[in-house]
């Protein structure tokens, strides 16, 4: 059994799907600054858990954790005797002087998780399909010998190219950050001014917007479709508790954001 966050990238759940095994799903809700509630977890649940995905900052919801929040995951884990496989794409895209902290900073966290990183959005190298793990040496072991049997390694030159970004003058990271910021600061201050209710985030390229009262998100999502020409992602694709909330992604320039802004603005509800 998996314990799985939900809404979540779905991707969590699809991999315990292949590979024939059960989600117990993990809400994610506002009241709780969405993060899973451990103690809501039954206790025969737990026991037969084996395996628990958690991704912060977070994808869809921008939510973020710190290390009091890790280093509980750290005990509920090694009660149970669950790997923890943590999630930190988005460690790097952090605003206002904000630093996501690593799960692997939590203390005993090196023997009860892994933490995966992804160079495509910190180095804007989506679609390159690099990444890398670190923390327990048995699960990582374990990774790789299954990795080398089920796909192929990635380019060289990728490869080079990731090494290069990793090594190198990170002041690109913080440019990026700073235009990330930009960004989020301006589709807030339209999206509040269009009357939608929505927080700043301290990190990701990630706005969920909760919808207008007496609306759903997937009729959210078809209005601002049709009556904007604006594509946005409902919240109930990520899982049933995203129900009343839309995403909108920062990865357009800001005057094409600006002009989302107006296009939203234009939409009565």
């Amino acid at each position: 059994m998996a314990l799985v966050p939900t809404p979540a990238y779905p991707v969590y759940y699809i991999a315990v799907l292949f590979a024939g095994g059960e989600s117990f799903f993990m809400p994610l809700l506002r009241e709780n600054n969405f993060l899973p509630d451990l103690d809501a977890i039954p206790g025969e649940t737990a026991s037969r858990a084996r395996i628990m995905f958690i991704n912060y900052p977070n994808n869809p919801t921008s939510a973020v954790a710190d290390l009091g929040f890790f280093s509980r995951v750290v005990e509920f884990a090694r009660e149970n005797e669950i790997l923890v496989c943590h999630d930190a794409a988005y460690t790097e895209m952090a605003f206002d002087g904000f630093r996501a902290p690593s799960f692997l900073e939590a203390e005993g966290a090196m023997e009860v998780g892994v933490e995966f990183h992804s160079l495509s959005k910190t180095y804007n190298m989506t679609g390159w399909r690099i990444g890398f793990a670190v923390g327990n040496s048995k699960a990582i072991e374990g990774l790789g010998a299954i990795k080398s049997n089920i796909d192929s390694g990635v380019f060289q030159a990728v490869q080079l190219a990731g090494i290069e970004a990793i090594r190198g003058d990170q002041s690109c990271v913080r440019e990026m950050a700073q235009v990330y910021t930009k960004r989020r600061d301006l589709m807030v201050k339209g999206l509040r001014d269009a009357g939608f209710d929505v927080e700043s985030p301290k990190a990701t390229f990630y706005l969920w917007v909760r919808v207008p009262e007496g609306h759903t998100s997937t009729e959210v999502a078809t209005r601002l479709l049709e009556d904007a020409g604006l594509v946005v992602t409902p919240g109930n694709g990520f899982g049933e508790p995203g129900e009343g909330y839309f995403r909108i992604t920062l990865t357009q320039k800001r005057e094409r954001l600006a002009e989302a802004v107006e296009r939203i603005k234009a939409v009565v509800f």
